[in-house]
């Protein structure tokens, strides 16, 4: 089992803000990563989604809230860095339900970190074709939801396994 949020230790302003900052900056080197390395794939903007390392691990260690904050913050810098407002637009919608369906179905326990990031690979997805459609006032986009549902199982089962080795050593190295 993953360490859950300590609701007993208060962490000061000072820490959350560069504890944040770290996060943030890690976060940031996935995305460029990520964006060095090209998918081939037969639907354009797949990607593994290794800043989602950073989100999804932040949920079993940090509150919501800076989790959150963390993950808004990477998108807008990111955006601005290596994509424009088209790419920020898609980001945040699948970043923001993404964020919300794995923080539910953290909080109900029915999945382990693994089975969260699956759900949140899918959902983005999903939301992220959804804003196309409207974007672009079509449904024909719909097609490449199967393809998009089995990238964002595929993605989340890769980052969520990530997520549980790095969640081990972190609870092992700074929380026993």
């Amino acid at each position: 089992m993953l360490l859950q949020n300590n609701p007993g230790k208060r962490k000061t302003p000072a820490v959350l803000v560069a504890q944040s900052g770290v996060l943030i900056a890690l976060a940031l080197v996935f995305s460029y990563v990520e964006h060095l390395i090209p998918i081939p794939t037969p639907v354009p903007g797949i990607k593994i989604g290794l800043a989602n390392l950073v989100s999804l691990t932040g949920l079993f260690f940090l509150h919501p809230a800076q989790v959150f904050i963390i993950l808004v913050s990477r998108i807008l810098l990111a955006g601005l860095m290596f994509g424009n407002m088209s790419t920020i637009i898609y980001s945040l919608a699948g970043g923001v339900v993404s964020f919300l369906i794995m923080y539910l179905f953290k909080r109900l326990k029915l999945f382990s970190a693994t089975g969260i990031s699956m759900l949140g690979g899918v959902f983005h997805n999903l939301a992220q074709l959804s804003v196309a459609c409207i974007i672009l006032s079509s449904t024909s986009l719909l097609m490449y939801l199967p393809v998009l549902i089995i990238a964002g199982v595929v993605s989340g089962l890769l980052i969520g396994t990530v997520t549980e080795l790095v969640s081990k050593t972190v609870q092992k190295n700074f929380y026993s």
